[in-house]
């Protein structure tokens, strides 16, 4: 592949929030998750598995629970008082949490445990680092691997939109509803389908205002 055919694919990604009613089919799932595999972890150690919620209905549950959490918010907001904070929970935050409800696919993106012979034979005897840090290993990797699953998606003609509303809001009741292990962090929701629209490039900083060149 040219370097301008890859540039491509990374600039015309787009978070696309409308869904046409075109299913998607098992066989692209796999091709993704066979894409998102294939980032780099730490010590290879591939912190990363993936739940596919194919069901509408199942998925307009999920989006029920985190307005139901999300509501909650906003009430416990208004008895301290943040009438207008919780106004704007509700009426700016909400539709952005939830703005995967129409998709035909929801992907659920999880982190699993950091492990790996390097852990166990030096990490952990000489006390590295704390257990907290190993957690966020675990989630790098697996945002590594989410970004490859997106490309992956605009590159075969799907849409994507990373969220963590519900991760936010209603990481209890989703994991409950999933029946996601207690070992597993929940990273973020991916919408997944065919777009039925087509956002404009939104602005980005320049270049030289995010780099920094130590020679």
């Amino acid at each position: 592949m040219q370097f301008e055919d890859f540039k491509n694919v990374v600039l015309e990604r787009r978070s696309i929030r409308r869904f046409t009613e075109q299913e998607v089919a098992v066989e692209d799932i796999k091709e993704l998750i066979d894409c998102a595999r294939y980032a780099p972890s730490d010590t290879n150690s591939q912190t990363w598995e993936f739940i596919a919620v194919m069901n509408r209905e199942k998925i307009k549950e999920i989006e029920r629970m985190t307005w139901e959490q999300l509501h909650k918010k906003a009430a416990e907001a208004e008895a301290r008082g943040l009438n207008k904070e919780a106004r704007l929970l509700v009426k700016s935050f909400g539709p952005y949490a939830t703005a995967f409800a129409d998709a035909p696919v929801l992907i659920v993106c999880l982190a699993t445990p950091y492990a790996s012979k390097f852990r166990d034979r030096i990490f952990d005897p000489v006390a590295l680092v704390d257990d907290s840090v190993w957690a966020e290993e675990g989630i790098k990797s697996s945002c590594l691997a989410a970004q490859n699953l997106m490309l992956a998606a605009h590159a075969r003609g799907l849409a994507t939109c990373p969220m963590t509303g519900p991760v936010l809001l209603a990481s209890e009741q989703l994991r409950e509803y999933l029946d996601i292990p207690a070992q597993c962090q929940i990273n973020m929701v991916i919408s997944l389908g065919y777009p039925a629209e087509r956002p404009g490039r939104l602005a980005r900083k320049e270049v030289d205002d995010i780099l920094r060149i130590v020679n």
